[in-house]
């Protein structure tokens, strides 16, 4: 498996906040939909989970997560995350990119933005601090986040624009398959129809 359940249900997420019930919330939706968003191994755990075992759209994000992203690789990269140090050839812009590829690895890795400017400064090799310290007129380390992180961003523009670039023709939020979004694990006239059929009985007495 490839996706991280995290950009799964980001995508997930994007695609049902476009449906709409009455009389029906939208974290129902979410539950009759889910496994249309499935294939292969994600879909083979779904069918496998015992019958009523998921009640409610955070069980099931929650053992979603537990099960594609267990406890053990959380605390390897936040392991990796809180130990990062640049790289002895590894320009700014490279450390930069791939201090924040490790953070969209883990996105609930928990550490506040002080904390990752921070962890990431001091990663950093004396020139390249220098180089921030005079960016910001001062000690780094005393701006606020946003104005610590606006900085970074500055001085890694160029780089930051081009991997933006590339980033946009590789899809990061595709659904857990390996298949693209308009294949028919994912197709969307299947889904209303199903959706439409499964209210109909969700809603009966």
């Amino acid at each position: 498996m490839t996706k991280t359940p995290h950009n799964h249900l980001r995508f997930f997420n994007k695609v049902t906040s476009t449906f709409r019930h009455p009389e029906v919330p939208n974290t129902s939706i979410k539950l009759l939909l889910f496994p249309f968003s499935l294939d292969g191994e994600a879909r083979d755990w779904l069918d496998k989970e015992p019958p009523r075992s998921i009640l409610t759209w955070d069980d099931l994000v929650s053992k979603f997560i537990n099960q594609f992203f267990p406890p053990s690789k959380t605390t390897y990269l936040r392991n990796k995350i809180t130990n990062f140090f640049q790289e002895p050839n590894e320009t700014f812009n490279e450390a930069w990119e791939r201090f924040k590829g490790l953070l969209r690895q883990c996105p609930h890795h928990g550490f506040s933005e002080l904390h990752q400017l921070d962890t990431f400064y001091n990663s950093l090799n004396s020139n390249d601090q220098d180089a921030l310290d005079s960016a910001a007129g001062g000690n780094f380390l005393d701006k606020m986040p946003q104005e610590g992180l606006a900085i970074i961003e500055s001085k890694s523009k160029v780089r930051y624009s081009r991997s933006r670039a590339s980033d946009s023709r590789v899809s990061t939020d595709a659904p857990l398959s390996n298949s693209s979004p308009s294949n028919n694990s994912f197709d969307m006239q299947q889904i209303a129809a199903s959706l439409e059929d499964k209210m109909t009985i969700k809603m009966k007495p």
